[in-house]
């Protein structure tokens, strides 16, 4: 079994114009499942609204919490506009993370083309906000305040090659992550049914790697989130 067949893209509605290929794939298929499945588990997870919640609603309130508490200790009460942006971020990299953990399904985080458009949306967008707050000023971030004028031709490189760098270091974590883990559990996945009655061990060691790559998959999802809110500060507060 090649453990690097499952992150192969293939077209199921084939679309041509011209030489352009928008065609319809597998990445684009689990995509609209993961807006379904947020959407889905909202809508009956708050449809009650209980005093009392139960246990999805406990867990939609609990996400909502943990975002909304992310936002106001990272960016301050001034994020609390881009928080359905921030929101819906996390949710759609944290369900379409979890959901490639499926038999069968497809993980388009996996996919450095998916994590790095979403990364340079991010990148874009707080750099308009930066400089849309603080015109040109926007421009001392990459000069710390109180550094000496003559140490500029050493800092303002350092510090634009860091912030340049930021959707290369956002989206690469987030692919290597879920890339890595999926290919080892193939690969386990493979000595279970090579074994077969010897399996056993192996099939232990599957069911624990599962688990961490669960952990991973909620983990990655935070981390891509948290350093979003972070970048927006940047932006807002330009320190």
């Amino acid at each position: 079994m090649d453990p690097l067949h499952q992150f192969e893209i293939y077209s199921i509605v084939p679309i041509r114009i011209g030489n352009l290929d928008l065609s319809f794939t597998n990445s684009a298929l689990w995509m609209l499942i993961t807006i379904a499945a947020v959407t889905a588990f909202f809508v009956f997870s708050t449809g009650g609204r209980a005093l009392v919640p139960g246990r999805m609603q406990s867990v939609a309130e609990l996400f909502y919490e943990t975002i909304a508490n992310m936002v106001r200790d990272n960016v301050g009460t001034e994020g609390r506009q881009y928080f359905p942006f921030i929101f819906t971020l996390f949710l759609f990299v944290l369900f379409g993370n979890v959901l490639g953990l499926i038999p069968s399904s497809f993980t388009f985080t996996s996919h450095i083309v998916v994590t790095f458009f979403m990364a340079i949306v991010i990148f874009l967008g707080v750099t308009v906000i930066g400089f849309v707050r603080h015109g040109a000023g926007y421009l001392r971030l990459f000069f710390p305040h109180g550094a000496p004028l003559w140490t500029a031709v050493i800092l303002v490189p350092i510090e634009l090659i860091s912030y340049l760098s930021r959707p290369i270091s956002l989206s690469m974590r987030l692919f290597a992550n879920m890339m890595a883990g999926h290919i080892l559990l193939k690969v386990f996945t493979g000595f279970v049914l090579m074994m077969g009655i010897a399996g056993v061990v192996p099939f232990a060691a599957l069911l624990g790697i599962t688990a961490l790559e669960l952990l991973v998959a909620v983990l990655q999802a935070y981390i891509f989130t948290i350093l979003t809110c972070v970048y927006l500060h940047d932006a807002i507060h330009m320190h």
